[in-house]
């Protein structure tokens, strides 16, 4: 199959588990269960000492320092922001009520043509997530907290061009919550 007949046939078996949900609720979620799984797709890689790193920990630890000089203070020096007025400190009397219409606008705003995955389902799933999220939202705007799952990103290294072995080779990919950018 060529990737766009590929994409269609998928974005469609989406759809359809996404209407079914209520009949169908574990082939819903063994579907997401499998979007869940990770792929090992970095080749081996040299370190700073020209030696090749084979296992994944290390893999994961060299790329993690490398990375890590991407956002040190030396790299993109920022000036400190100002709140303006509409960014007040809300007490918690005056907090913004969360409606479910807010949610449900937020949630026909999702991007139609982004991949779907199981976060990008909310779309079509509106009418059955709009109540829940609605209160999980408000939940979160009354106590400061938001669910764990939201607060955590997926970052993929993704290979560029070049030699693979190279660190310099690959850009990271942050993969995030849908609900946890809609709250943001």
């Amino acid at each position: 199959m060529c990737g766009g007949k590929k994409r269609k046939a998928t974005a469609s078996l989406e759809l359809k588990l996404a209407r079914d949900v209520k009949v169908n609720k574990k082939g819903f979620f063994n579907y997401i269960g499998g979007k869940r799984t990770t792929r090992k797709n970095v080749s081996p890689l040299l370190n700073d000492t020209g030696a090749m790193v084979m296992k994944d920990a290390e893999k994961a630890e060299l790329l993690n320092v490398f990375f890590a000089t991407v956002f040190t203070a030396h790299a993109s020096p920022q000036e400190p922001q100002n709140l303006e007025e509409s960014e007040k400190d809300w007490t918690k009397e005056a907090l913004p009520l969360v409606q479910k219409d807010q949610v449900k606008e937020q949630l026909s705003e999702l991007g139609t043509h982004k991949s779907m995955g199981p976060d990008g389902m909310l779309r079509e799933l509106a009418e059955v997530t709009v109540v829940p999220l609605s209160i999980i939202f408000e939940r979160s705007w009354r106590t400061g907290e938001v669910p764990e799952d939201w607060r955590e990103a997926n970052v993929i290294p993704v290979f560029k061009k070049g030699k693979k072995e190279d660190l310099e080779n690959y850009r990271l990919v942050s993969l995030t919550s849908i609900p946890g950018k809609m709250m943001e």
